[in-house]
């Protein structure tokens, strides 16, 4: 494993879901038991912005009360280790999900899709750290307005940090996808294009996925049994 210095990993639901998170929809389209077109996009909120608020005050309470499985104990001690093992090694941990579970568990992380725990003011565009329901329309803590929203990126809207996260991209030698559908944009690409750029592709899953063609390997169980299993290899090298 010696061979590698700059990772570059994705994490998907299936890092989460062991720890009682849902992942994001099932076979039917549905997300705990809502159509995703009435709950997760900019058009349900115009249309039914109490639905959608309640919905999200559910979920952010809800994963306050999660802890972090065996997969972000074992990542959050990469992040922390790899660089240690040599002058200019790195690791980018990107998510798609926006539970906090990677921070609890020690590790830095760029949430591609937002976070739960931090609310967006559409009337001055401060984003600020929030715990608490969204439902009664508090005050902005930076300007007072009732224009608060959760902070997370629906279908239609563009993922935060990419310029970020294709620098990281360009410079890898290594990209692992973990616990990911490969069904959603832009991060289904993400592995042709570490692949195209000459780095090692690495799919952990509990299944395949839509892009497991692209992986050079794919290892398939549970993310708390396969991610540490892994970053032991890693780090043993």
């Amino acid at each position: 494993m010696t061979q590698f210095r700059n990772i570059v990993i994705l994490t998907g639901a299936g890092v989460s879901a062991e720890s009682g998170i849902d992942t994001f929809r099932d076979g039917g389209g549905l997300w705990e038991r809502h159509r995703v077109d009435d709950v997760a996009t900019p058009e349900a909120f115009a249309r039914d912005p109490g639905l959608v608020q309640r919905f999200y005050d559910m979920r952010r309470a809800a994963i306050q009360e999660k802890v972090p499985n065996a997969a972000h104990m074992a990542l959050a001690r990469l992040d922390q280790a790899w660089p240690k093992k040599g002058m200019g090694r790195t690791v980018t941990l990107v998510t798609q999900n926006v539970d906090d579970l990677h921070e609890r568990a020690g590790a830095s992380v760029i949430h591609m899709h937002g976070e739960h725990l931090k609310a967006w003011c559409t009337l001055c565009d401060t984003r600020s750290h929030w715990r608490g329901p969204l439902i009664d329309g508090p005050p902005c803590p930076a300007c007072g307005a009732r224009a608060l929203r959760p902070d997370v990126v629906w279908f239609g809207e563009m993922p935060y940090h990419m310029d970020r996260i294709h620098a990281a991209l360009r410079s890898a030698d290594l990209f692992v996808s973990i616990g990911t559908s490969g069904a959603v944009y832009p991060a289904a690409g993400f592995v042709q294009s570490a692949r195209d750029l000459g780095a090692r592709t690495l799919e952990l899953n509990l299944e395949p996925s839509q892009g497991s063609r692209w992986f050079h390997e794919t290892r398939l169980g549970p993310a708390s049994e396969l991610v540490p299993e892994w970053v032991e290899e890693m780090l043993a090298g």
